[in-house]
């Protein structure tokens, strides 16, 4: 078999950033990391219908920071503040930490994977042939300026009395061996009746001046 590594931890420290921010001694480390991820499922659950994009970590002494890349920032924050408020405070109950969340508009989600992968299992999850829903998606990033795309898709594809497989789907170029190549990747489990649904992601947006 082929030796793979995640596209963005391959890119980390050249042209990904982390997407936690913090430093902890030994006694303290384990605590942030289940805190981080606490965190990030409230996050997921509370704000799925906002276009979650990912979610920014940072720690200083006491205090965590959030910032939160959607494609719907007002609803986020919700009429006079009162959903983000809400949440605020849900967190520092389960941090035990003063809690600031901001929330930042993703311009063009069409050329966003974690965005594009929620939209095909959504519309998966109605049950739309696969093969039109990924073909529209492809055409869209296209449209919208990506240089290449290409989505892979696993499981029970036609329904639970089909057999599992894997289809992959692809436009222009994915230099996925490039490091300077501006790749975005990502992962998601679409949960339907008959079992799980894996969609994998890759989006090319040119390349970097490293």
């Amino acid at each position: 078999m082929a030796q793979k590594i995640h596209p963005t931890g391959f890119r980390i420290g050249i042209s990904k950033d982390w997407s936690t921010k913090w430093y902890a001694d030994k006694k303290q480390y384990g605590k942030n990391v289940l805190q981080d991820h606490v965190i990030r499922e409230y996050v997921k659950n509370k704000f799925d219908v906002a276009g979650l994009k990912n979610i920014e970590i940072a720690r200083s002494a006491n205090d965590i920071n959030l910032t939160l890349h959607v494609s719907k920032p007002g609803v986020v924050i919700g009429k006079s503040g009162a959903i983000v408020a809400g949440a605020k405070n849900d967190l520092e109950k389960l941090t035990s930490a003063k809690v600031s969340i901001t929330a930042e508009q993703v311009k063009v989600p069409e050329i966003e994977a974690q965005l594009v992968g929620d939209f095909i299992s959504r519309q998966l999850q109605r049950r739309k042939n696969y093969r039109r829903v990924v073909n529209a998606a492809l055409q869209s990033a296209m449209d919208k300026g990506a240089l290449g795309i290409k989505i892979k898709v696993s499981g029970l594809l036609s329904g639970g009395n089909s057999i599992a497989r894997s289809e992959t789907f692809s436009k222009g170029p994915v230099p996925t061996q490039t490091l300077r190549a501006d790749i975005d990747y990502a992962q998601i489990h679409s949960q339907q009746l008959f079992g799980t649904i894996g969609i994998k992601v890759w989006i090319y947006k040119g390349e970097l001046d490293l």
